[in-house]
């Protein structure tokens, strides 16, 4: 019989989605060698925000984070997930730098790599697929996930198509807000299972309190792998718990059984790490409001704290309405970054300006224009014409608007890049990057670095 298989979160996606992604590298290192004894098909230890906090937060090198993991998992796929063009940054990047990280990502270790674009536009997939199939890792197409009139089952089974072609070893429905309902998941499941003969993961979040059923149901539809963490790192905006999860379909006959003592074990050591991080855990349960304005637990928590600066906490219940307002009005983009982002901050402007679309934010423009991808639905009219006029957006692969940027970077770098790793942290994360790479060689290299930054000349000035 068919048996189905679990890929753990609790390394990347449950803390970020519950604790900001503040997990420290020696949290998750000194327990790595207990996971790997789980029998997961995968663990998720890297991508999303953990590139970002793992800098700006933790005074920690990404790189080194992923190297520390590889070295402890002997027997488990490593697995990360990757938003196409956007790397693990917040804008596109240029095509350069795309094989550079995703090159650079396979010499660290990672073994899957599960991509997707926000906007479900391939065209922001292409150049990274290339690159990951070029160096040899396994490709995985992820689907962004969401309701509104355009997004059917029939428009998911023409994406799962689209995957194919583009040559995903397997597929992904990734639910990031918790809308997959049960039903609805044996459908899309079932048909996409029938069409195609890959795996297919199934990815949600316990935000709405719907994902232990839609797991289920997709593991009675044909569902390969299923997304879960450690019960302690678990529900709220994070994934289903494993233990309970896994029981049930070993009940049914769906899933070999778990070795319980291990889980447990591997609870109770999670369950400590997560009272280390009180003050970033987000206390969030089930919100099944979720089903209608579709806003998920981190892009909830952003506009809370957008709101708690402008001291407008009050005013949170009128941008949870004016959210799907927006949303529908730029063309019902699935809310995942960095669509949230620009949804979410037009949103809070919308309603503390008093007036909608007093200022439209530039990120929002270049939306409408185009350079973030094609929307699944048309922009409404009014949009189009206050930032378009009587123009179009662009119907070229955004990629190639932007110039290559690795040498450039390397330049302005100077013996910052040290190699590859660094100039990557500069080039996705800019001035955030630098100053961590500033700190990391102001010692060793005996530079000083305050007085080298007053050059404005062109010139590579070292002031020892």
């Amino acid at each position: 019989m068919r048996k189905v298989c679990f890929v753990d979160t609790t390394m990347r996606d449950a803390h970020q989605s519950l604790l900001a992604t503040r997990v420290t590298t020696r949290e998750l290192r000194d327990v790595a060698a207990l996971v790997d004894k789980v029998g997961y098909h995968a663990v998720e230890v890297w991508g999303g925000a953990t590139f970002d906090s793992c800098v700006r937060y933790l005074n920690e090198n990404p790189w080194e984070r992923l190297d520390a993991l590889k070295g402890e998992f002997k027997n488990t796929q490593l697995q990360m997930l990757l938003r196409g063009q956007n790397l693990l940054g917040y804008r596109n990047y240029a095509d350069d730098v795309v094989d550079l990280f995703v090159e650079t990502m396979s010499r660290h270790g990672i073994n899957i790599v599960r991509v997707f674009d926000a906007l479900n536009d391939f065209r922001n997939l292409e150049k990274s697929v290339q690159a990951i199939k070029k160096y040899g890792m396994h490709l995985q197409i992820a689907m962004s996930y969401t309701t509104s009139p355009v997004h059917s089952i029939e428009y998911f089974v023409e994406l799962s198509d689209r995957a194919i072609e583009f040559g995903a070893d397997s597929l992904c429905i990734k639910d990031m807000a918790g809308l997959l309902k049960p039903g609805t998941a044996y459908e899309l499941v079932s048909v996409i299972k029938k069409r195609h003969t890959i795996p297919l993961e199934v990815h949600s979040h316990f935000t709405t309190g719907l994902a232990d059923m839609t797991y289920l149901k997709s593991a009675e539809a044909g569902a390969d792998y299923l997304d879960t963490a450690t019960s302690s790192m678990a529900f709220g905006t994070s994934q289903p718990g494993v233990e309970s999860l896994w029981t049930a379909l070993a009940d049914i006959g769906l899933a070999d059984k778990p070795d319980y003592r291990l889980l447990e074990e591997i609870n109770d050591y999670f369950e400590k790490v997560r009272r280390n991080h009180k003050g970033t855990d987000t206390g969030f349960t089930i919100n099944t409001s979720v089903l209608e304005n579709q806003i998920p637990g981190g892009m909830y928590s952003n506009l809370i704290n957008q709101l708690k600066a402008q001291n407008m906490q009050e005013r949170l219940p009128e941008v949870l309405e004016e959210v799907p307002r927006v949303r529908e009005e730029l063309g019902y983009p699935p809310l995942v970054t960095p669509t949230s982002q620009i949804v979410g901050v037009q949103a809070v402007l919308n309603v503390i300006t008093g007036e909608r679309y007093k200022m439209i934010t530039k990120e929002v423009e270049k939306y409408i224009k185009g350079f973030y991808g094609k929307p699944p639905a048309d922009i409404s009219d009014h949009l189009k014409k206050r930032v378009l006029g009587d123009g179009e957006p662009i119907s070229f692969r955004p990629g190639d608007a932007i110039e290559p940027e690795v040498e450039k970077g390397r330049k302005e770098l100077g013996l910052l890049a040290r190699n590859d790793e660094d100039l990557l942290i500069y080039l996705l994360l800019g001035e955030v990057g630098k100053k961590y790479l500033y700190e990391k060689y102001r010692e060793n290299l005996r530079i000083d670095f305050d007085i080298a930054r007053d050059f404005q000349d062109g010139m590579t000035v070292y002031p020892v």
